[in-house]
């Protein structure tokens, strides 16, 4: 190579080289506050996140403002309202006995049956049909409908709505025992009869007790003889508002609730909202979402025992069977929350439909083994009888679609948005829980939400549907959740402020 071809290359290379350096540097440069860009995107954002995490677990929504006259009714609120209380009782009319028989009579069955199965698909169809059989030849009739028709019932307007209601007062107070008065709430798909076997128990004085109960038992709005909503939105809020003027229609500013399923969540609504008239909360389903909750029970995915009890930890952990068998049990729920007029249409016309829809319910939900049974266990803590009762208050009702539309009303944006799962209960609390529930809530978790627990029972063999399951414990339980709050109210005051 000559030295004109070396100059030529130095010449050319240089600037390149010069070129190439002043890129890298331009690189770096760039790639440096690239980077210090990042760090403090990548801080500000974990700020963001802890600032809001941190509201998220401990900041307290303000309790919200629900209209406490809001119409529900058809048309236009009257100038005058009506107050007025009128007797009521159940009536099977004879046009209404014949037509269900008819149908029975002429009710259609699917033959396609699966080998070695109970009632893991839904309700057993050869079950089925000894129920059907004996709703038309061993029901008997007139001895329920007394059955029925043995405690006082009542109606009155409510924001627009003929609320009905069982009113019982203690059978005798000859010691002047102290009346509570106390709100029993049901849920779905059951009705007011779930409470019958309890209320000759709740009315009743009992030895070493200077309490005794009376007991008001409404039907929710739109279930049995309560009259539905002529207008969207009534949901499970609205309703504590409707429960909470019922009580006050009855001269009660203050008294006890309890309830189950959806009665449980109206009475944890009532408690929030209207905590100055709630003595004290009594339930067998609690109900606790909070988002510090919710933390918790993620964690203990890791490590049960820091959070649960080793003899329980099954009715918890692992997350992903209770999440199975949740799976299996709610997808009714999904139906009900966004269809729920569909699919009352089938079971408004059919009554082997409606009783295959409801009694199902009572298998699975008192004890999840059960559905391995060709009956589904339902004769196992309940009578056939029994649980008719239930099913004839829908059918004669024809409440079955307005019933699951509180679903709908509950489970949307407009109601979440009241964020009341998020709010404490401040009133005093008794919780009393069944491992065959469809969920179990931890004693830590208890605490997120109720500020004032007062009692806490576990019993070994109940379900979803306990006072009418099991009404011995569960009125068992009510009695010494009371007395613990009357001895609370006498040591804080120093006499009984009840």
């Amino acid at each position: 190579m000559d030295d004109t071809c070396i100059s030529i290359e130095i010449i050319f290379f240089v600037p390149v080289i010069s070129l190439n350096l002043r890129a890298g540097w331009v690189c770096r440069t760039i790639m440096g506050k690239c980077c210090k860009f990042f760090v403090y995107g990548a801080a500000l954002l974990a700020a963001w996140i802890g600032y809001k995490t941190h509201n998220a677990l401990y900041d307290i929504p303000p309790v919200p403002k629900l209209a406490l006259d809001q119409w529900w009714g058809p048309g236009q609120p009257p100038k005058t309202a009506d107050t007025s209380i009128r007797p009521f009782k159940v009536e099977f009319k004879r046009e209404m006995l014949e037509d269900l028989r008819d149908r029975l009579s002429n009710a259609r069955y699917h033959d396609q049956l699966l080998e070695g199965i109970g009632f893991q698909y839904g309700f057993h169809n050869n079950f089925l049909k000894s129920v059907v059989n004996f709703w038309k030849n061993g029901y008997p009739y007139i001895e329920r409908l007394n059955y029925l028709n043995q405690f006082p019932q009542f109606k009155t307007n409510i924001q627009g709505l003929d609320i009905h209601y069982l009113h019982v007062k203690p059978t005798q107070n000859k010691d002047n025992l102290k009346v509570f008065p106390m709100m029993l709430l049901h849920g779905w798909p059951g009705s007011v009869v779930e409470f019958y076997k309890a209320i000759p128990m709740l009315t009743t004085p009992r030895k070493g007790m200077n309490f005794v109960f009376e007991i008001i038992i409404p039907s929710l709005p739109g279930y049995g003889f309560s009259q539905a909503a002529s207008k969207p939105g009534l949901g499970a809020a609205q309703m504590s508002v409707v429960m909470k003027n019922l009580m006050g229609r009855l001269g009660y500013e203050k008294y006890m609730v309890q309830g189950g399923d959806w009665g449980s969540l109206i009475a944890h609504n009532m408690a929030v909202l209207f905590p100055e008239n709630i003595l004290m909360l009594h339930t067998n389903m609690p109900a606790v979402m909070t988002p510090k909750s919710s933390l918790k029970h993620f964690l203990g995915s890791f490590y049960p025992s820091l959070f649960i009890d080793k003899n329980r930890e099954h009715l918890v952990y692992p997350v992903s069977d209770v999440f199975q068998g949740l799976l299996e049990e709610t997808g009714y729920m999904h139906i009900q929350a966004t269809k729920p007029d569909t699919v009352g249409v089938g079971l408004s016309d059919s009554p082997i439909g409606l009783t295959a829809y409801i009694l199902e319910k009572f298998s699975t939900w008192t004890k999840k083994e059960w559905k391995q049974l060709p009956d589904g266990g339902l004769t196992n803590k309940y009578s056939l009888t029994e649980l008719l009762d239930n099913v004839m208050i829908y059918w004669i009702s024809n409440s079955i679609t307005t019933s699951m539309r509180l679903y709908s009303e509950s489970f949307n944006k407009a109601h979440y948005a009241l964020k009341l799962d998020s709010i404490p209960i401040t009133v005093p609390t008794a919780v009393c829980r069944c491992p065959n529930d469809l969920i179990y809530v931890m004693d830590t978790q208890l605490t997120e939400k109720y500020y004032n627990l007062i009692h806490i029972a576990d019993y070994d063999d109940c379900g979803h549907f306990a006072i009418f399951e099991e009404p011995v414990k569960i009125v068992k339980d009510i009695f010494m959740a009371v007395s613990k709050y009357v001895e609370l109210n006498k040591s804080e005051s120093g006499k009984s402020e009840l």
